[in-house]
């Protein structure tokens, strides 16, 4: 016998979560939506008083409480409740900031019902899902690998790129924060991503965070 998944709604749109509990009824009688909060602090309240999901979807922006700090949140407190966003944002430097917080999965809203589904069930069986813009295997890698890469030969100019190239500047703001050209930056993103065989900048960043050339 299947084991019930419990799911929580995060999002200020109402019909949304509407259209989404319907979805998510007509995939599979194994998913049940425990609760539905409008935002981080409503979130919050819900957990101290209902039972704690599997699996949070969540939009990034909300009043009161946003994305962003809802999801730092729950590391702390709630560990281990998996996250799959659900927004219409598809800004580089939104879907980076949530990678290095932590979310298990990040899709777009206008996202095909057999995506979604398909979501659920990696975020519930593997722990994660991510569509072509990162892979799997990738994330997989960062998260649970003790070892890293050998190290790469990278210039200090390089560094200081990969470095702004990990927080949410644009590349434009990273030219000017070099008092270089963007045609320049340019070239150094076109010449790593050819290098390393990278093909977008979140690749780039979770890249530098496994082999120890930024933070995490």
């Amino acid at each position: 016998m299947n084991p019930t998944i419990k799911l929580a709604l995060v999002d200020d749109h109402k019909l949304f979560r509407g259209g989404l509990r319907s979805l998510i009824e007509s995939i599979s009688d194994k998913y049940i939506v425990e609760f539905e909060a409008d935002n981080g602090l409503d979130l919050q309240d819900k957990l101290n008083s209902q039972s704690t999901p599997d699996i949070i979807l969540m939009d990034v922006n909300m009043p009161e409480m946003n994305g962003f700090e809802t999801v730092e949140w729950l590391s702390q407190h709630f560990p281990g409740i998996r996250i799959l966003v659900l927004s219409m944002i598809e800004k580089e430097e939104t879907i980076v900031k949530m990678l290095k917080l932590g979310v298990k999965g990040y899709l777009c809203k206008d996202a095909e019902p057999g995506e979604f589904k398909e979501a659920l069930s990696s975020i519930y069986n593997k722990g994660y899902y991510y569509t072509d813009f990162v892979t799997g295997k990738l994330i997989h890698s960062l998260q649970n690998e003790d070892t890293k890469d050998s190290f790469y030969d990278i210039n200090e100019r390089e560094r200081e790129f990969l470095r702004l190239a990990c927080s949410e500047m644009t590349y434009n703001q990273i030219a000017d924060q070099m008092c270089l050209s963007p045609k320049t930056i340019d070239g150094y993103r076109m010449a790593l991503f050819e290098r390393f065989n990278i093909k977008s900048r979140v690749g780039l960043v979770l890249w530098s965070i496994k082999n120890d050339l930024v933070e995490y």
